[in-house]
């Protein structure tokens, strides 16, 4: 994203007047600073002629309500969550009193199909291991299919300890570290299935948020099984856009079935870059939030 402009800075050094002189629409993401929501919100408070939005996209709310309900969003207009569940959490808990749903998407300009040509393996899972949310999730849905049918496998990502680069040595399962964001679509090029395991409190707490990956994988027109997740919202048709595993005896089923017919895993791949390109892209996501913004400025 060669046209997006960053600053580095410090809350010492940082000029509210000077960086937010000619804005119109500021987001604050939930993973600012508590000082710099606070004095953001106070800028806002004392200057107007902008308006102001918490962005969250994490799950911190339900699993570390502490940690953000000492965010000051007193100042705020509101906040954009990626869920309805997290919408309703906020405005339920007194933290705000406006919020809109605001779901992930992806870029279609970067996430796309790419031509493909001699595949290098048969299954590719780009996703980081992460603070043992997922870890039982991980072994049932990935790697013990991929062992069990003996696929060739990669694996993307951070934070993997030892411990997990064992199991995936044992399975048979190539590891290939850090990837850049924008790669993906060449990545999925090369391969002809990918899967969707959710981390635990998107499955137990936080329904109906998928998280930005399966919003990726389909744009790129690859076919994709999930581990159990409540499309709560209706983003997507299970069965159509994606295949749904409830246990990794499904999870290999689906998978050996996929890789046998192409027919169905090409019709699969293309009704669920259809749905994206319908719903769920980032012009998509524009629009919603500038309707938002034209709300609050009756």
């Amino acid at each position: 994203y060669p046209e997006l402009r960053s600053i580095q800075y410090t809350l010492e050094s940082l000029d509210l007047a000077q960086v937010l002189t000619e804005a119109n629409l500021v987001l604050v993401h939930e993973w600012s600073d508590h000082e710099l929501v606070r004095r953001v919100g106070q800028h806002r408070a004392a200057t107007g002629g902008y308006r102001l939005l918490f962005h969250d996209t994490h799950h911190r709310a339900i699993t570390a309500p502490e940690q953000m309900q000492s965010y000051d969003l007193s100042h705020y207009d509101g906040v954009l969550a990626y869920g309805e569940v997290l919408r309703q959490h906020y405005v339920e808990q007194g933290w705000t009193k406006h919020g809109w749903t605001w779901h992930e998407a992806a870029d279609t300009r970067v996430f796309h199909p790419l031509p493909r040509r001699d595949y290098e393996g048969d299954l590719v899972w780009i996703g980081n291991w992460g603070d043992n949310e997922r870890s039982a999730e991980l072994q049932e849905f990935l790697i013990e299919p991929v062992a069990s049918l003996g696929l060739r496998a990669k694996i993307y990502g951070v934070r993997y300890p030892e411990s997990a680069r064992a199991l995936l040595r044992k399975a048979g399962i190539e590891y290939g570290g850090w990837l850049a964001n924008y790669r993906a679509p060449e990545v999925f090029a090369r391969y002809k299935i990918t899967v969707h395991v959710p981390r635990r409190p998107y499955v137990e707490a936080l329904r109906g948020i998928p998280t930005i990956r399966p919003f990726e994988a389909l744009a790129c027109g690859i076919p994709l099984v999930c581990s159990p997740w409540d499309d709560a919202e209706q983003l997507f048709t299970p069965g159509k856009d994606y295949l749904v595993a409830r246990d990794g005896t499904e999870m290999k089923k689906h998978l050996r079935a996929l890789l046998a017919d192409k027919q169905m895993a090409r019709e699969l791949a293309d009704h669920g870059l259809a749905t994206i390109r319908a719903r769920h892209t980032c012009a998509h996501r524009v629009d919603e939030l500038l309707g938002i913004y034209e709300g609050l400025n009756p």
